[in-house]
């Protein structure tokens, strides 16, 4: 049996920001460990026997750092999908079915959201194995996590009868929604209730064919998003109009809850889906006043409180149960008991026309990051890094102009019909409405200082002529 990881990188975790942005998501930056999410999520799975290389599906505006995080890690993967707008897990598990049932006819499908923290492998891996029993039987298999608190920020799964032959494997009885702190308590009192970690293991075909028999809305046009699909450069995409005419549905409402095929694994595998601060706080070592600190960090008289500094030194004095993020563009402070309000932080960011929610001071794009480093009436100065090999647009702008100081390594410039190379300590001048592009020809970081002047300095004010990311 070929097992296929398919990762879902669609998320943009708002309940933990303001580390995480649409732009940047939890998935694909450090949360609890050195590595990323969705680099952990990759690596814990990718030296398993019978594992094949994973199948990623994400947003267009992510698709190139995940590229470069699995590059970073030696992964080369199967493939990375894109999906011209969120739908949920539905659509995006059939697009990823359809796409590994033409390889392989047999094809089974682990399916795991990208940003789960999960500490026990060994423990996970025979969960797999066990669900892997159930699938070449038919079954579609989905994990429950044995549940060590009332918690009611997960739904839950009610087992059935159980599956003859297979340790901890049963047919499910039910889902259950996120309950109240009450019904969660009788939940744990009667014992036969997960969580349900969102995680699946079926035969791609299997899969497809009771989306067809329950939600062929949902399995035709996604059908036709696959054959009218193309490759761009290293990804597929997705045909948009197809895919747009496609319901927005989780995998629970439009397969798992009413197939009868729906196998409930358990596993106890100290899995977490960080859906909070709290959460986050939970899953990682703390010291012996219940305390989490990551970065800068000083402490007096604090208790049962996380604190995390991206970008200077924070201090904290006689203060418990809170929640105290600093980024360098935005500080949370929240009691524990009211992390998962922040997405209404972030609605209110979004209503009220701010960005916060979306980038961080740090930008990344295809050919490296660019950074503000100050602004005020008229100018702007970042900081750019181009990473080697790579370019640029070949672009012009109507309303600034900019001077470029390279700091260190290499720059090739475009100006106009002039190109030029250029060092350390030297710069140039870019007049407005004159076509140019940034090149690093060398083999080290290009480090470089933008000057920029004029009565209109937004990220919009960008003409491309030509672009080897296929960019708009």
């Amino acid at each position: 049996m070929k097992i296929y990881p398919v990762i879902l990188s669609g998320g943009s975790g708002t309940r933990l920001w303001p580390l995480s942005r649409a732009a940047l998501p939890k998935q694909l930056i450090s949360v609890v460990g050195d590595r990323t999410m969705l680099q952990e999520t990759v690596a814990r799975v990718s030296q398993w026997p019978q594992i094949m290389p994973p199948l990623f599906v994400c947003g267009n505006e992510h698709r190139f750092m995940v590229a470069e995080q699995m590059r970073e890690i030696g992964i080369k993967p199967l493939g990375i999908m894109l999906e011209p707008v969120g739908k949920n897990t539905a659509p995006a598990v059939a697009a990823a079915a359809h796409l590994l049932a033409r390889q392989d006819p047999e094809a089974v499908m682990l399916v795991l959201p990208a940003d789960h923290v999960i500490n026990d492998v060994a423990a996970f891996q025979d969960a797999v194995a066990r669900a892997a029993e159930v699938v070449a039987a038919g079954s579609l298999a989905t994990f429950g996590i044995l549940p060590s608190s009332p918690e009611t920020g997960y739904g839950y799964i009610r087992r059935g009868s159980a599956v003859p032959g297979v340790v901890d494997s049963y047919v499910v009885d039910k889902f259950v929604e996120k309950p109240d702190l009450a019904t969660a308590n009788g939940f744990l009192a009667e014992g036969n209730y997960s969580w349900n970690s969102g995680m699946f293991l079926f035969k791609a075909s299997d899969y497809l064919q009771e989306l067809l028999a329950y939600r062929p809305d949902i399995a035709e046009p996604v059908e036709q998003a696959v054959l009218k699909g193309y490759e761009d450069l290293d990804f597929c995409r997705l045909d948009q109009a197809s895919f747009e005419a496609t319901p927005s549905e989780s995998i629970d409402y439009a397969v798992m809850e009413r197939t009868k095929k729906a196998v409930v694994v358990l596993a106890d595998i100290g899995w977490s889906d960080v859906g909070s601060w709290s959460a986050l706080w939970a899953v990682q070592q703390s010291d012996a006043d219940g305390n989490v600190a990551r970065g800068d960090v000083l402490l007096q008289d604090v208790g049962n409180t996380l604190v995390r500094a991206e970008s200077r030194m924070v201090a904290a004095l006689g203060v418990q149960d809170l929640i105290i993020v600093e980024t360098d563009d935005a500080v949370l402070v929240a009691h524990r008991d009211r992390v998962q309000d922040v997405k209404k932080i972030v609605d209110t960011l979004k209503s009220s026309g701010r960005t916060e929610h979306m980038h961080h001071k740090r930008v990344y794009r295809p050919w490296g990051s660019y950074e503000s480093l100050a602004d005020g009436e008229r100018f702007q100065v970042k900081r750019i890094i181009v990473k080697p090999g790579e370019k640029l647009s070949l672009q012009m702008h109507h309303h600034r102009a900019e001077h470029w100081v390279v700091v260190s390594g290499t720059a090739l410039v475009t100006r106009g019909e002039e190109v030029k190379l250029m060092s350390e300590n030297e710069s140039i001048y870019l007049p407005i409405g004159v076509t140019h592009r940034l090149e690093n020809p060398g083999k080290l970081p290009l480090h470089l200082i933008e000057v920029q002047s004029g009565s209109y300095l937004g990220e919009d004010d960008i003409v491309r002529f030509e672009d080897v990311y296929k960019r708009v």
